[in-house]
C-alpha cells in the first residue's frame, strides 16, 4: 500500500507536478539515503515549495548564507539542536560530521532534509561536493541505515547545473532532478488575475511568469482591466519606489559568473533590440563575434538568454531573453533610466515608448507565446498532423538576393529520423493580417518546395493575429483547411 501525499498547500498557485514530485521523493520508504536537487531562477517559489514539503511531512530546513565554513556549521549545528529539541547546539566540526548528522535523522523513518542556497556553501567549500559523495557512497553503514531525502536547492543555474553532469563528484547520485520553471502564459493569466485576453498578454511580455512579482513584488496590485494596464505599468514596473523598478538589475548582480556586468548589459540590449544573431550582437556591442563566445555561454547557463536553432538553416541560432522582465528592461527602461529615475510622474515616458514596447517587446513575445501554443496546448485538430517541434527560421530567395524570416515552422516527425513540414506562419501583433501577408507565406512555400523541403509542397499556412483578419481571409479559412487563422482568444481557450 502506497504512502499518502499530504495535500498541496491552498496558498501554492498551480505547481501541481512539482508538489507530487517532491512529495514521492520525500516519502519513498526504500531503505537508503537519497539526494535530490531543485533548482530554477530566483523568484520561481522553489523555497516556498521545500519549506511547505518540510512543515507536511517533519522535515528539516536549512537556507545557507554568504558565511564561512566555520559559521555555517555553527549555524547549521543550532538548527540541528532546534530540531532536535536538544539542550545544547549540535557540536559539528567539518561537514564529515554534519552531513552524518543529517543521514542520522533519517534512521527511524523516511524524511526531507532540505538545504536551500546550496550554492553559497560551495563558494565557501568547494569539496562539499566531493564530501557529500563520499556520505552517499553505497554500503556505507550511514547511508544504508538512513531514509534521509537530502534535497539540495539553489538559484544560481549555471552552478547548479554543474552538480550532476560529466565527472562532477555527485554524477550518478541523484535520483530527482526537479528544475522549477516560470509559470507559462496561460497560467500566469489566471495567477494574474487576467481574462482578458489581450490584456494577459501584455502582463506577461512585463513580468512573465514568476510568482513572486505579483505576490511579494507588487503585494497583489494587478491591472483590474484593459483600460488600467498603462497606469498598471506607470505605478510598478516604471515606479522608482516598486522593487520591480531595479528588479532586471538585481538579477544579473545575483549571478556569480557574470563579473563584468556592463557587457552583460550591453548584449541583452542587443538583443532586446532585435540583434538576436551572434554577428548583429557583435556588432551592437562593438566586439568581435568571437569576444562574445564567453558572454553568450554564461547568460545562457544562468538561464537569461536562449539559444534556438533556425528551422531552415543549419548551424545556424538566434538569441532570445528567456526572462521577459529583462527584456522589458533593456528594451524599454534602460534606454530612459535617468528620466524615469528623476521623473515624478512617468506616464509621459511610457507613452514615448509604445512604439518601442510594440515592436521590441509585446511583438517578439506574441511570436513566442504563438509557437508555445502550437507545440503545446492546440487542439489536435489545428494541423493536420501533431507537430513535434515549433521553430522559427529563415527562407533564402536567391533568385530575388533576399530572405524571408518565418515565425512559425512546425514539423512532426518522420519514421526516418527526418522530419517533415507541416506548416509555416507569420505573426503579426499590431496590424490587421490581410492578403498581402499570405501571398508572402505561398511565396515562402513555393521556395521550400523547389529546394526540396520535406513536407513543404502540402503545408499548410498558418496566421496568427492579435488585431483580426481581413473578410477574404476568414472567407478562404472557412472553405480550405490549407490556411489556418489564429486569435489571441484561441490561445487561452481551455482544452476540452
Amino acid at each position: 500500500m502506497g504512502v499518502e501525499f499530504p495535500a498541496k498547500p491552498a496558498e501554492l498557485f498551480a505547481r501541481d507536478r512539482e508538489w507530487a514530485a517532491l512529495c514521492r521523493f520525500a516519502t519513498d520508504q526504500a531503505p537508503g539515503a537519497t539526494l535530490g536537487v531543485v533548482t530554477g531562477r530566483r523568484r520561481q517559489g522553489k523555497t516556498y515549495l521545500l519549506r511547505a514539503l518540510t512543515q507536511a511531512l517533519g522535515g528539516f530546513y536549512f537556507a545557507a548564507t554568504e558565511a564561512s565554513d566555520s559559521e555555517t556549521l555553527r549555524r547549521l549545528g543550532v538548527e540541528l539542536g532546534r530540531f532536535l529539541q536538544t539542550p545544547a547546539a549540535m557540536t559539528l566540526r567539518d561537514w564529515h560530521e554534519a552531513f552524518d548528522a543529517l543521514l542520522a535523522l533519517g534512521r527511524e523513518r523516511a524524511i526531507p532534509l532540505v538545504i536551500d542556497e546550496f550554492p553559497y556553501l560551495l563558494a565557501a567549500n568547494p569539496a562539499i561536493s566531493s564530501i557529500l559523495q563520499d556520505a552517499l557512497t553505497p554500503l556505507r553503514e550511514e547511508r544504508e541505515t538512513s531514509q534521509s531525502r537530502l534535497l539540495l536547492c539553489g538559484s544560481a543555474l549555471s552552478v547548479m547545473g554543474r552538480l550532476l553532469v560529466g565527472s562532477a563528484p555527485l554524477r550518478g547520485r541523484a535520483s530527482l532532478e526537479l528544475v522549477v520553471h516560470p509559470l507559462d502564459y496561460r497560467l500566469a493569466a489566471g495567477f494574474w488575475n487576467q481574462d482578458d485576453p489581450h490584456t494577459a498578454l501584455k502582463v506577461h511580455a512585463v513580468v512573465g511568469g514568476t510568482p513572486a512579482y505579483r505576490r511579494e513584488f507588487v503585494r497583489d496590485d494587478v491591472p483590474t482591466d484593459p483600460a488600467d494596464f498603462d497606469n498598471w505599468v506607470c505605478r510598478t514596473v516604471l515606479s522608482p519606489s516598486s522593487p520591480l523598478f531595479r528588479e532586471a538589475r538585481y538579477l544579473l548582480a545575483e549571478e556569480p559568473g557574470l563579473r563584468d556586468a556592463s557587457t552583460y548589459h550591453s548584449v541583452l540590449a542587443a538583443v532586446a533590440s532585435g540583434n538576436s544573431t551572434r554577428g548583429r550582437i557583435a556588432s551592437f556591442v562593438g566586439r568581435k563575434s568571437g569576444d562574445l563566445a564567453h558572454p553568450l555561454t554564461v547568460l545562457e547557463d544562468a538561464g537569461l538568454l536562449r539559444r534556438d536553432p533556425d528551422a531552415f538553416r543549419a548551424n545556424r541560432s538566434e538569441f532570445h531573453i528567456a526572462e521577459p522582465l529583462l527584456a522589458f528592461h533593456h528594451a524599454v527602461m534602460r534606454p530612459i533610466w535617468a528620466d524615469l529615475e528623476a521623473a515624478r510622474d512617468p506616464r509621459d515616458l511610457w507613452t514615448s515608448s509604445q512604439q518601442t514596447f510594440s515592436a521590441n517587446v509585446l511583438g517578439p513575445h506574441f511570436e513566442r507565446v504563438a509557437r508555445q501554443w502550437l507545440r503545446f496546448f492546440a487542439p489536435a485538430t489545428t494541423l493536420r498532423r501533431q507537430p513535434t517541434s515549433v521553430l522559427s527560421g529563415t527562407v533564402n530567395d536567391a533568385l530575388a538576393r533576399t530572405s524571408h524570416k518565418i515565425d512559425i515552422a512546425a514539423f512532426a516527425a518522420a519514421d526516418d529520423g527526418g522530419k517533415t513540414l507541416l506548416a509555416i506562419g507569420e505573426v503579426k501583433w499590431g496590424e490587421v493580417v490581410g492578403r498581402p501577408h499570405l501571398d508572402r507565406l505561398q511565396k515562402v512555400k513555393g521556395l521550400l518546395t523547389a529546394a526540396e523541403h520535406r513536407g513543404a509542397s502540402d503545408c499548410q499556412l498558418m496566421l496568427v493575429s492579435a488585431a483580426g483578419f481581413s473578410e477574404t481571409l476568414i472567407e478562404r479559412a472557412a472553405n480550405s483547411d490549407e490556411l489556418v487563422l489564429v486569435n489571441t482568444t484561441d490561445l487561452y481557450t481551455q482544452l476540452g
